[in-house]
C-alpha cells in the first residue's frame, strides 16, 4: 500500500465519496477550534492536534514538558472554545482523594449524610502537575478515567459526557514529586512531550502576550457536535493491512527478537499492553478525521505511534544506564517494521 491511493482503492468510489462528504461536514468544527486556539497558542501544532484527537476519541492525555510551554494555557483555552464545564485541580503533596472526587457531608437540617461532588465532575478536567500528589490521590482518578463514574460512600455517580482528563507534569523537577504508577499512566491514550518554540514563534509569543490579559476566546462548539463526530470514527476505513501494521508495531515491543529486532531485547523489560493496540487504531482514525479523510493511511499510524506507545514501554536498567529512552526505541521500530 502506498499512501492514500492504495487505501482508497479498497473502498468503492460511491461509498468513499459519501463518507468523505460526511466527514468533511462533521469536521468543520476542527478548523473553528484551531482558529480559537491560535488566538493564544503560537506554534505547538502537534500538541494542538493531540488535544483535538483526545477530544474526538474521549481518550485522556498527559502533557509533559518544562514550565512555561503553554500546557495549562492550551487546556484552559480549549475549554473556553467549547460550551462545556471546566475544572482545574492543582495537585499538591497535601491533596486528599476527597478533594478530587468529593465526599459525604453531614447535613444538620436533614440529619443525614449527603454527597458533595468534587471538581472531577466536569466535562474537561485539568490535573495540573499530577505527579506532585501522592499515589492515593492519583489512584482516585483511576475509576473516573476508566469507568466514567465516581463512587462516593455507597452511591455511584456517573460523570458528565463528554468527560476528559488532561494532565500535566514537569519532567525535570523530582523534589516533592511522586512518579505515576504504571496502572495510572496506562489510562492515558496519549503522552505528549511539549518542546520549546522556535525563535520566530517565541518572538510572536512575546508580542502576543504584551498585555496583562490573554486575547479573548469565543465558545464555538457545542458538545453535541463533538459527540456526533466521535460516533463517526468507527466508520473511518482501516484496511486490514494497516491493522496488521499496528499489531506488528505493538508485538515488536513484546517480542523484539522474534521480529528481527534482537538489539532491543536488552532495552525493553515489558512491552505495550493490548490497550495500546486499541488506542493506536482509534487514534489513527482520529488523525485521519482531523485531516479530512474517510480512511486511514500509514502516515496516520506513524504520526501518533510515539504518543500512544512511549508511556507503555517499561525499560530495563541497562537502557537507562545507556541513556536510551522510549522515543529512541520507537524511532527504531518505525524505521524497521515494514510499512504496508
Amino acid at each position: 500500500m502506498n499512501g492514500e491511493a492504495g487505501t482508497a482503492q479498497r473502498i468503492s468510489g460511491e461509498d468513499l465519496e459519501t463518507q468523505q462528504a460526511a466527514i468533511r461536514e462533521a469536521g468543520t468544527f476542527v478548523a473553528e477550534v484551531r482558529n480559537e486556539l491560535a488566538k493564544r497558542i503560537v506554534g505547538q501544532h502537534a500538541l494542538l492536534d493531540r488535544v483535538l484527537m483526545s477530544l474526538l476519541t474521549g481518550g485522556h492525555i498527559l502533557l509533559e514538558g518544562v514550565p512555561g510551554l503553554a500546557k495549562t494555557l492550551t487546556v484552559s483555552t480549549l475549554a473556553e472554545a467549547i460550551h462545556t464545564t471546566f475544572r482545574r485541580i492543582q495537585f499538591t503533596p497535601d491533596l486528599l482523594p476527597a478533594d478530587v472526587v468529593g465526599t459525604l457531608v453531614w447535613e444538620e437540617k436533614t440529619g443525614a449524610f449527603t454527597p458533595k461532588r468534587g471538581p472531577i465532575f466536569a466535562n474537561i478536567v485539568l490535573a495540573d502537575e499530577i505527579n506532585r500528589a501522592p499515589a492515593k490521590v492519583q489512584s482516585a482518578l483511576l475509576e473516573a478515567m476508566q469507568e466514567r463514574q465516581v463512587t462516593i460512600g455507597e452511591a455511584t455517580h456517573p460523570l458528565p459526557v463528554p468527560f476528559l482528563v488532561m494532565a500535566t507534569q514537569n519532567p525535570i523537577e523530582h523534589e516533592g514529586t511522586y512518579p505515576l504508577p504504571e496502572a495510572q499512566v496506562d489510562r492515558f491514550m496519549f503522552k505528549t512531550r511539549v518542546g520549546y518554540p522556535t525563535p520566530e514563534e517565541e518572538r510572536s509569543i512575546m508580542q502576543l502576550m504584551a498585555g496583562e490579559d490573554p486575547p479573548p476566546v469565543e465558545a464555538v462548539v457545542e458538545p453535541g457536535r463533538i459527540l456526533a463526530a466521535r460516533a463517526m470514527l468507527p466508520a473511518i476505513y482501516l484496511d486490514r493491512r494497516l491493522e496488521d501494521y499496528i499489531l506488528q508495531l505493538v508485538l515488536a515491543t513484546r517480542e523484539p527478537a522474534a521480529r528481527g529486532l534482537a538489539q532491543l531485547v536488552d532495552w525493553i523489560e515489558f512491552g505495550a499492553s493490548p490497550r495500546a493496540t486499541i488506542f493506536l487504531a482509534r487514534a489513527a482514525r482520529a488523525h485521519a478525521f482531523i485531516e479530512d479523510r474517510a480512511f486511514v493511511v500509514p502516515e496516520d499510524v506513524k504520526a501518533i505511534a510515539r504518543d500512544v506507545l512511549r508511556h507503555r514501554l517499561v525499560l530495563t536498567f541497562q537502557a537507562q544506564a545507556e541513556q536510551i529512552d522510549a522515543d529512541h526505541i520507537l524511532d527504531h521500530l518505525l524505521e524497521t517494521v515494514p510499512v504496508p
